[in-house]
Order: C-alpha cells, then sequence, then structure tokens
C-alpha cells in the first residue's frame, strides 16, 4: 500500500507547491506505515526529480512522453489512474490547483473514489479517511469522513509547512497505455502574460482595488511589491481586471485565484464576500482604506484608516530602511 502524490512542474522545475504537497503526503504516509510515491507527468530532468525525495518521496514515476508536455484532464488521468492501482494507494493527493481541480475529480470517479476538495489540515483518522476542509466559501469548515476505500485529497496552498526528510528516491520510467482518443482536446499553444511571480506562488501579495483610482496610480503598488522582494507580486480585485487597470491573471478572488499568502496588503478594495472567499486563507491581512466601515476590517488582522496614496509611500520608505 502506498500514498500518491502528483507533483506538477512548470516548464520542468517544481516549485514549493509541490514540495508543500509531499510534506503533507509523507506525514500521512507516517501515520498509514506506507510508502510515498511520487508521479510526474512531462520533460523533467532527473535531477530534479530527484529533489522530490528530499521532501519524503522513496519512489517517482516519470511519465516523459511529449504527448504529455501539455495538460489533457482525460490522459493525466488515465495516467495517474494506472500507477495508482499498480501501487495499490488509498490515498492520492493533489494540490488545489487548476490542474487538481480538473484531474482529481475524473479520477475518482475512474477509481470509484471518495474526493475531498480543498482540505487545510492532515486527517484526523485514516481508517476510515477524515479530513478538514473549508465550507461556505471558506466562513466555516467540515470534518469529511471518506466512505470509499480510496481517498482523493487536494490541499489547498499554504496548508501545510514544508518539511524535509530526505530519501534516496528510485526513478521509474513509466509509461502509460493511452492512445490518441485520450487527447480529445488539444492544447495549440502557450503564451504566457508575464514573467513575473504568479500571484498563486507569492508569499506577499500588495493587492488593490477601485480605490486605486486607475491603471496608472497602480505604480505605486509595483513600487512597493519591488521594494519587499521576489517572493512579492501585485495582485488586484475583479472590478480592477475588469476595467482592464491591471491583467486578469493578477485577479484574486473567489471567482479568480484563490490565495493564501503569508501576509496579504489590501489596498482600497472594500472587501465584497467574493473578494474575500478568495483570500482568506491569508495568514495575515493587512487593510487600507479611508472607509472605516468598508467590509475588508472585518476580516483584517490590521486595519490603517487612510489614503492609500499616503500611506503606500510610508510602508515602501520603511521597507527599504529594513532592507
Amino acid at each position: 500500500m502506498s500514498i500518491l502524490v502528483y507533483t506538477e512542474n512548470w516548464d520542468g522545475k517544481f516549485k514549493k507547491q509541490s514540495y508543500e504537497l509531499l510534506s503533507y503526503a509523507n506525514e500521512i504516509a507516517k501515520m498509514t506505515s506506507s510508502e510515498l510515491v511520487a508521479v510526474s507527468i512531462g520533460k523533467v530532468s532527473d535531477e530534479e526529480l530527484k529533489s522530490l525525495g528530499k521532501y519524503g518521496a522513496a519512489k517517482i514515476y516519470n511519465v516523459n512522453d511529449d504527448k504529455f508536455n501539455t495538460m489533457s484532464s482525460q490522459a493525466y488521468t488515465k495516467a495517474i489512474s494506472e500507477i495508482a492501482e499498480k501501487e495499490g494507494a488509498k490515498t492520492i493527493v493533489f494540490a488545489n490547483t487548476y490542474t487538481g481541480r480538473s484531474v482529481a475529480p475524473r479520477l475518482a470517479i475512474r477509481l470509484k473514489a471518495g474526493l475531498v476538495p480543498g482540505c487545510v489540515a492532515l486527517p484526523t483518522s485514516t481508517s476510515p479517511v477524515i479530513v478538514k476542509k473549508k465550507a461556505y466559501s471558506g466562513k466555516a469548515f467540515a470534518d469529511v469522513k471518506v466512505n470509499a476505500d480510496i481517498a482523493i485529497l487536494t490541499l489547498n496552498q499554504n496548508s501545510y509547512t514544508i518539511n524535509e526528510d530526505a530519501k534516496d528516491a528510485e526513478i521509474v520510467a513509466f509509461n502509460p497505455s493511452v492512445s490518441d482518443t485520450d487527447f480529445k482536446v488539444k492544447t495549440l499553444d502557450v503564451m504566457k502574460a508575464s514573467d513575473r511571480l504568479d500571484v498563486g506562488d507569492a508569499e506577499i501579495l500588495v493587492a488593490g482595488g477601485r480605490g486605486m483610482k486607475s491603471a496608472e496610480k497602480f505604480k505605486i503598488l509595483d513600487e512597493m511589491a519591488e521594494a519587499i522582494g521576489p517572493h512579492c507580486t501585485v495582485a488586484c480585485s475583479r472590478p480592477v481586471s475588469d476595467l482592464d487597470w491591471r491583467p486578469h491573471y493578477e485577479h484574486v478572488g473567489q471567482t479568480g485565484k484563490v490565495v493564501a499568502p503569508n501576509l496579504y496588503f489590501a489596498f482600497g478594495i472594500s472587501g465584497a464576500i467574493q473578494h474575500l472567499a478568495g483570500v482568506n486563507s491569508s495568514k495575515v491581512i493587512v487593510a487600507i482604506n479611508t472607509d472605516k466601515d468598508a467590509p475588508i476590517f472585518e476580516a483584517a488582522d490590521y486595519g490603517i484608516i487612510g489614503d492609500a496614496f499616503e500611506v503606500a509611500p510610508k510602508l515602501i520608505e520603511a521597507i527599504k530602511e529594513l532592507n
């Protein structure tokens, strides 16, 4: 029996999110006296694959067929299901990303497994699996019991600490039995919107809302993010992206990217429920708004009632002094 974890790569490289996922799955493996097995799909070097062993993976299945270089949920599901059946996996873990949310439900149907999306903690029981997840747009928690023999979990970002547990991982080349019919949806081209840090990967987010007044005035937030460092980037609320003040890939919230940074600055964001549902997993929220009654203050750990264009320069000055 094994614990299976799908480790997503980006252009052949694993990110913090993959190591967090491995650390989480490795702890479940210890709880069940099981072996942690990682699955990598796409072109990744052996050296990069070996890095997964640093976080507990004893075995790594490497699917390196050129057909898998772009994501196809149907083909990925078939590949992972074959590995899961080969390993007798009773728990399968994904990150709660677009890929995880696309593949995990398909896999659950294929394996007749129970699916718990958006987990935020380790299972409190492994037989049966009982695990905590967010409910009601993050306003509550639910302890979900899996009645099926196999449990599939997707883990929310930043929900678990990265822990090293070095093992000399065995790399196993694997060729799933897929055909052209498994690639019904084809990706013809992938265009990167920006070389900037993705909002989902950032440890610190500097976000702006309509209170920033114009696209031009977002420059002060770009300056603040640059002053903080490479682990920080700029985000925005939906009205801002709808107005084309900022690109849509920076939109965070229930209808954008759900994020969980260590620190979230909200400049001129009123705090609509849809926005808060996507950011309330942040470890610390700092709200800056001229309206003392703005809903964002109810969710914030720290609040500053003031003009963003007066507060931001002072914060930038203080950050530069610290650096």
